[in-house]
């Protein structure tokens, strides 16, 4: 590290200066490079090369067949042959960026009289990208950093790659110069010289709770890889958006050492995950390959368990990509997965530029050789031609026919933003250019020469650049030097040849509307053949059907819960509620108890059952009272009528009459008028009869007391002293019900409660104290009358009706007073029910007790009916 910071601070040295004279041995020298010669050179830093050192110490490879990998001599201690493993589908990354720097010098608009060069490097899975990086500050033949001899050589930008290895350690190199440097994977970096081509982490996996929460996929695996914020995301947000974690698993890593361990891992993490009732699983690209790879392994022989389909949610940028050994594995497992990744479109030319292969005929390509002997399974032949080798490379191979996993024609995520990259460098630089003279301060007042161009001055016109692309999409960077972008979800449709096809499904832009930054069609999603078709469902416990209402698990995450029936009087309407809700006070829960019914309008009338037998209670007890009234009338000369105040008689029958008829009022559909008169008309009418009961009661007991000699109560008898008592006591409850009225006056009313399927139409009494003063004066007449009747029960008469007037306010009493906890124990119309038939048997108590034995004697007795055997009782 002294070394390189050492180099570091030499300033550049140009080729007029002397040569520095000592020389730096590369001790790791880059094999996998590609330069072509411009004005300004565009570097690149790729990683899609992975070496595997001292393969001759192995003679066998357990697992895997290497047929068809390169061996490429690369010098890490001595001559020793290392094994190249190439993931062929990233070469794609580097033509996209041949391809864009072929369109810009093409482009007889952008960039005139300039041309565009590239210098792409290899880092070898970011093990040499301080080397890579330091490179690139050095001439093509030596590596020198600082010195440079070359003035086609001239690097101005550094796109890095999709490997988050190499962003990172891209900045501490290329930050000291200033380097504007365009990572195509998301990075947490805060560099001010980055240009972040692709949305941060945390966008992607706010798309991943969006697609959750669309799906209802509440119980989800994961399966991540070694370091990053996975972690911290997941528990900071999944939970608040209700989401529960089912499994987190982490990738290990592997060393030969402990391999069998790793191996038992890795078949114990399979069992977790097959056997979880998540069938969502956010994975990492990582564990992607080792997913893939454990499916393979002879142990997995042992394991009776069928993989089951899952929805692989993927959670890292990078695709679906293969090494050459994995040609025959199957990828089924993955069919249907779900993956964010960064907005692309299909640049017009692109695949025709792949299909035609001009660009493979280069010699400054050191990557094609290692790409297309892996990609195509063959071997170009050595220089000396000595060895005979049946699968040549002719260089005629297409790369239309290899599978998806190993080279896709559609232009990816990752190769568009490179496109659009070096776009961006290229509209810099030209307003660079035609705005040099408005911005000659900010080059020093000098004229631009581009030999003399620093990487530094580029940044000023970068984050100022907004442009549109060849295909119409505008191009732009925020404050934070983040481009402008969203991300597409892409379902990945596999085929049993390792083909797949991304299809865009979906997409999340954080720049538009709340209502309209996540858009999702399902119906073009492909789910994985393991369910049928069917939307899978991914949940600890199965939804809560309408009527039940959820209660969470003892012990366990929210996630989890139980399916409680609603109590009778609530209902819940959709799936998975937290509780239960009351219907409105106009309706009521159905039988499943999954929505709401409006209720019945009822009130106690004429056309039901209990109506109709009250109905003809009343009329038969109002023709009943007719009859006696007529009997009464017809017979009024004879004594039995005489001697009991016929006056008094017959306004106790017309009492009796009203009260049977005014029962008809509680049968009516209440109304304003209904809900007035009907408890004033039942309490003044009652309140006349019982007088006149009482009026009698008196006027028997005073009539016998006058017969005694020298008797002072002679003046009190008369029709006088009756009328009197009739008229006061019917006043007092006039008086009380005029009160009643004109204060609280009784109104029409609903009772949504009383009954679950009923909304019943009542009159409330208004004041239920003025209703009970009625009620309570009424009963101090009916005692009155009962105990004056009482004490007058044994008088001597032929004709005596105290005993008759004791039995009937009994009875009156009787009823009254079992009137009032059945009134109060009722509910709705079974109300207006207990107080109409206390009324009509009231009235026929009153009716049969006095009048009936009465009528008897006038009608079937009339030998008893005569002056003379009233006097003979008498006596």
């Amino acid at each position: 590290m002294i070394l390189i910071l050492f180099l570091l601070l030499l300033p550049p040295t140009s080729c007029k200066t002397e040569p520095i004279k000592c020389s730096i041995q590369d001790p790791i020298p880059i094999v996998q490079k590609y330069f072509q010669p411009g004005d300004l050179i565009i570097s690149g830093i790729t990683s899609f090369v992975f070496i595997t050192r001292d393969v001759e110490s192995f003679e066998e490879d357990l697992h895997h067949s290497l047929v068809g990998e390169s061996l490429c001599r690369v010098s890490f201690d001595s001559a020793s042959l290392s094994l190249c493993r190439v993931l062929t589908k990233y070469y794609q990354h580097i033509l996209a960026m041949i391809f864009a720097v072929m369109k810009i010098n093409e482009d007889l608009q952008l960039l005139p009289n300039t041309s565009l060069g590239f210098r792409i490097l290899e880092s070898y899975a970011w093990a040499q990208t301080y080397h890579a990086a330091m490179e690139l500050f050095s001439s093509q033949s030596q590596f020198v950093p600082n010195y440079k001899c070359h003035i086609l050589n001239k690097h101005i930008s550094v796109l890095g790659t999709i490997d988050p290895g190499n962003a990172v350690n891209m900045v501490d190199i290329l930050d000291t110069y200033k380097v504007p440097q365009f990572p195509t994977i998301s990075t947490t970096n805060k560099s001010p010289f980055y240009y972040h081509m692709a949305p941060g982490e945390e966008l992607r996996y706010k798309g991943i709770i969006q697609l959750l929460l669309h799906f209802r996929w509440t119980w989800v695996g994961v399966l991540r890889g070694l370091g990053g914020e996975l972690e911290h995301l997941i528990f900071s947000m999944f939970s608040l958006h209700g989401i529960c974690i089912a499994f987190l698993e982490q990738l290990r890593a592997v060393y030969i050492t402990i391999f069998s361990d790793v191996l038992k891992w890795l078949v114990e993490t399979f069992h977790l995950v097959i056997n979880s009732k998540a069938n969502a699983v956010i994975i990492n690209d990582k564990y992607l390959l080792n997913l893939r790879w454990v499916l393979r392994l002879p142990e997995m022989e042992l394991v009776s368990i069928t993989p089951k389909g899952k929805v692989w949610i993927v959670a890292s940028q990078m695709g679906l990509a293969s090494f050459f050994y994995q040609k025959s594995w199957d990828i089924q497992v993955l069919h249907g997965a779900l993956t964010f990744a960064p907005y692309s479109n299909e640049v017009a030319g692109f695949q025709h530029f792949l299909q035609t292969g001009n660009h493979f005929s280069s010699k400054e390509d050191g990557f094609l050789k290692d790409v297309w002997e892996q990609a195509f399974g063959c071997v170009f032949p050595k220089l000396s031609g000595n060895e005979e080798t049946e699968d040549i490379c002719t260089g005629k191979e297409k790369l239309e026919s290899l599978p998806g996993a190993f080279f896709e024609m559609r232009m990816t995520s990752d190769s568009y933003s490179i496109y659009n990259a070096v776009y961006a460098v290229a509209h810099a630089l030209h307003a660079m250019k035609l705005g040099q003279q408005q911005h000659r301060g900010k080059l020093n007042g000098r004229k631009l020469n581009l030999q003399d161009l620093q990487p530094w001055q580029l940044h000023f016109f970068l984050k100022r650049v907004s442009f549109n692309n060849s295909v119409g999409d505008e191009i732009s960077f925020d404050k934070k030097g983040e481009l402008i972008t969203g991300l597409d979800m892409e379902n990945w449709v596999t085929f049993p040849n390792q083909s797949f096809h991304r299809v865009k499904v979906g997409k999340l832009d954080p720049w538009a509307a709340e209502d309209k930054m996540f858009t999702i069609h399902k119906e073009a999603i492909t789910w994985h053949r393991t369910f049928n078709e069917t939307l899978p469902v991914s949940v600890c416990t199965e939804s809560c059907l309408p009527g039940y209402f959820r209660r969470k698990q003892e012990g366990k995450p929210f996630c989890c819960y139980d399916c409680i029936p609603c109590p009778k009087e609530k209902m819940s309407s959709q799936k998975d509620q937290d509780d239960c809700s009351k219907c409105p006070e106009d309706q009521y829960p159905n039988k499943d108890q999954d929505s709401c019914l409006p209720k019945k309008i009822s009130f106690l009338t004429y056309e039901e059952p209990m109506g109709i037998g009250l109905v003809i209670l009343a009329l038969l007890f109002s023709f009943c009272t007719v009859v006696v009234l007529a009997t009464f009338l017809k017979y009024h000369h004879t004594p039995i009528v005489k001697a009991n105040n016929r006056n008094l008689t017959y306004l106790l029958l017309i009492s009796l009459l009203l009260c049977s008829l005014c029962s008809l009022q509680f049968l009516a559909a209440p109304g304003h008028i209904i809900c007035l008169l009907r408890q004033i008309s039942f309490g003044i009418i009652f309140s006349v009869a019982v007088s006149s009961v009482l009026a009698k009661t008196i006027t028997v007991v005073l009539a016998f007391m006058a017969t005694k000699p020298g008797s002072r109560m002679r003046k009190w008898v008369g029709r006088g002293l009756a009328t009197c008592i009739v008229l006061s006591c019917s006043m007092i409850q006039a008086g009380i019900c005029t009160v009643w009225l004109f204060t609280f006056p009784p109104f029409p009313d609903i009772d949504a409660l009383s009954e679950n399927e009923e909304i019943i139409l009542q009159c409330n009494e208004g004041s239920a104290t003025m209703f009970y003063c009625v009620l309570n004066y009424m009963g101090f007449l009916a005692a009155a009358s009962f105990t004056v009747a009482f004490f007058s029960r044994k008088l001597p008469s032929s004709f005596n009706e105290a005993k008759c007037l004791t039995f009937s306010m009994l009875i009156f009493c009787s009823v009254w007073l079992s009137f009032v906890p059945s009134y109060l124990s009722t509910k709705g119309k079974y109300m207006v029910t207990v107080e109409v038939f206390s009324i009509l048997a009231s009235s026929a108590g009153l009716l049969g007790c006095i009048y009936f034995p009465k009528c008897y004697v006038i009608i079937l007795r009339p030998d008893l009916n005569k002056k003379e055997q009233l006097i003979k009782r008498n006596n």
